[in-house]
């Protein structure tokens, strides 16, 4: 049973990483938008514990362009300091103060609409 858990975890990781890999530079989505994509709508959550494990991964997932809801950049603890969360984003043309996304409505790529 165990291995058939871990199995259905590996498909639900891939398939956020397949989703967060085609969010194009300079533009930013939520952990909500990327599991109503993937059809787990209640599993925004599980994404971000995809995303904090993507690290392990040889290939290249922009996890930083990935935010909550409202544009906060809950997940910059995983990206080794405080503020390489940040950096990534603002080299793309995201504008963050005290850790919100300026721009976030401006910027917010939806897979659901514009895949």
């Amino acid at each position: 049973m165990p291995y058939i858990m871990q199995k259905k975890e590996d498909d639900f990781f891939t398939r956020v990483y397949e989703v967060t890999k085609l969010i194009p530079y300079g533009r930013i989505t939520s952990y909500g938008a990327i599991a109503r994509y993937i059809g787990s709508g209640r599993s925004a959550r599980m994404v971000g514990w995809a995303l904090n494990a993507c690290h392990t991964k040889p290939e290249f997932i922009p996890a930083h362009r990935v935010v909550n809801r409202n544009g906060l950049l809950t997940g910059k603890h995983h990206f080794g300091n405080s503020s390489t969360m940040e950096q990534l984003l603002e080299n793309e043309g995201i504008i963050i103060e005290d850790d919100r996304i300026m721009n976030f409505n401006e910027k917010f790529w939806d897979p659901m609409t514009e895949l």
